[in-house]
């Protein structure tokens, strides 16, 4: 059995219940190798955790803005609670070293494990909720990601960089932004692009990936980065 007494001194949270925080760790993956394994995978708590974390967050963000618009408040949010944010955090307080994942997840350390972690962080929140309740998750959730809440709206990261940098190519050069393909290459199930962000005839910065969303999206942080904008 998998001792887990160390996670939750980090997480300063006790589970009475020790198989729902082993099931929060559990990978799909895991029980293709271990069928037998005593508790299931963790999509379930995963499910019922995106609620309670979009609640918790969302009560937090009502009451400590009380004047900002519905909109402004759902971005806060949705920079809180991204799959890049919940991986970061779920990684700082040590969940990355009790998953159980199958061996060739384990091997994987690129986005894929990024997503396995956010996903692992919100059924880690449905398993405390279903061992004690909503006030002892609430504070755990507000005390491990409410403190990002700052630096989120320092540096307006709850702006997708596109609008950012249109944003503020209108205000300081009275310039809308506008993209082009500059490279593309590769068979239709895997195409790669490079794309140009310009200010006129200037060409800020390039960004390059899989879609053109992406290569502008990443063409865009990096004209931010260029420009000094960001």
């Amino acid at each position: 059995m998998q001792d887990t007494s160390q996670l939750e001194k980090r997480l300063s949270f006790a589970f009475q219940n020790k198989d729902l925080l082993t099931q929060a760790l559990t990978h799909r993956s895991y029980l293709n190798e271990n069928p037998a394994f005593r508790t299931g995978h963790n999509e379930r708590l995963e499910f019922l955790g995106d609620a309670v974390l979009e609640l918790v967050i969302t009560e937090a963000l009502y009451a400590r803005f009380p004047n900002k618009p519905e909109g402004e408040l759902t971005s806060f949010r949705a920079a809180l609670v991204n799959a890049k944010m919940l991986a970061d955090v779920g990684l700082a307080i040590g969940i990355n070293d009790f998953m159980l994942l199958s061996r060739g997840e384990a091997k994987d350390t690129g986005r894929a494990r990024q997503f396995i972690l956010a996903n692992a962080f919100e059924a880690l929140v449905g398993a405390m909720y279903l061992d004690q309740g909503y006030t002892p998750v609430r504070d755990f959730i507000l005390a491990v990601l409410l403190p990002h809440l700052d630096g989120i709206v320092e540096h307006r990261l709850y702006k997708d960089p596109k609008s950012l940098f249109q944003e503020e190519a209108q205000e300081r050069e009275g310039v809308t932004p506008t993209y082009e393909v500059q490279r593309e290459w590769g068979p239709d199930h895997d195409r790669h692009f490079v794309i140009g962000v310009f200010l006129g005839d200037e060409l800020v910065a390039e960004g390059e990936g899989p879609s053109k969303q992406t290569a502008q999206e990443e063409a865009a942080k990096a004209a931010l980065a260029a420009k000094g904008w960001g």
